[in-house]
């Protein structure tokens, strides 16, 4: 008997073993393609399939060419995801370029749907990411280097060169979604208690009140 229960929970095991990638990302495709229909008054998990479709669904030129940053972060995010390229629907992929002015900042932020891979284009980052118990890894990477940040864990990336700095980004999601954590928690509409906020990060109301006004809508 208790031969029988290790062999099934052997065969448990690999079935779960077998079924974890489908849990990593997007569902499964169930076609060929799926046009992201954006005008589709149809809500569902993903966009509707359009009827007509073309190679420029497919097609996506925008990360050509640097974006012109004009943040006080000194970074800018040019994505190439479902909403500007639909032929990702249901394809569970998506890119980005990420630019960075000298001492540029993507500020420490998640992507609940999606582990995230950069490929750095030109400069010097210092790029790192936080597990849930609270262990920070970094590393600083150059030119033609690779970095990954696991699905749903606090990561970020800093220009710690002199000039300007760029990576490509990619994600196993069509939509990663983005929760950058100061703007969450000090802009969030209707606002986050400044009391809650006060005994979270240990500091008085009035720091609260002054670094909500900071990520207030302009």
């Amino acid at each position: 008997m208790a031969r029988i229960h290790l062999y099934v929970a052997a065969a448990c095991a690999v079935v779960l073993a077998l079924a974890a990638p489908s849990l990593a990302g997007d569902p499964d495709m169930l076609q060929d393609v799926c046009v992201a229909d954006l005008a589709s008054p149809i809500k569902l998990n993903g966009f509707p399939c359009k009827a007509n479709v073309t190679a420029d669904d497919f097609f996506f030129a925008g990360l050509k060419k640097p974006g012109k940053i004009s943040n006080p972060a000194g970074s800018l995010v040019t994505a190439a995801n479902v909403e500007k390229l639909p032929g990702v629907n249901t394809l569970g992929v998506s890119i980005a370029r990420i630019d960075y002015a000298p001492g540029g900042q993507n500020p420490p932020h998640t992507h609940p749907r999606a582990t995230e891979i950069v490929f750095v284009l030109e400069g010097t980052l210092e790029v790192g990411f936080i597990t849930t118990a609270n262990k920070l890894f970094t590393k600083t990477i150059t030119k033609g280097e690779v970095f990954v940040f696991p699905r749903g864990l606090v990561h970020f990336q800093q220009n710690r060169g002199k000039g300007p700095a760029a990576v490509v980004a990619a994600f196993n999601s069509q939509l990663q979604g983005t929760q950058q954590i100061a703007a969450t928690l000090f802009g969030a509409a209707p606002p986050v208690p400044t009391d809650i906020l006060a005994k979270a990060f240990k500091i008085g109301n009035r720091e609260v009140d002054a670094i909500k006004s900071k990520f207030a809508p302009k």
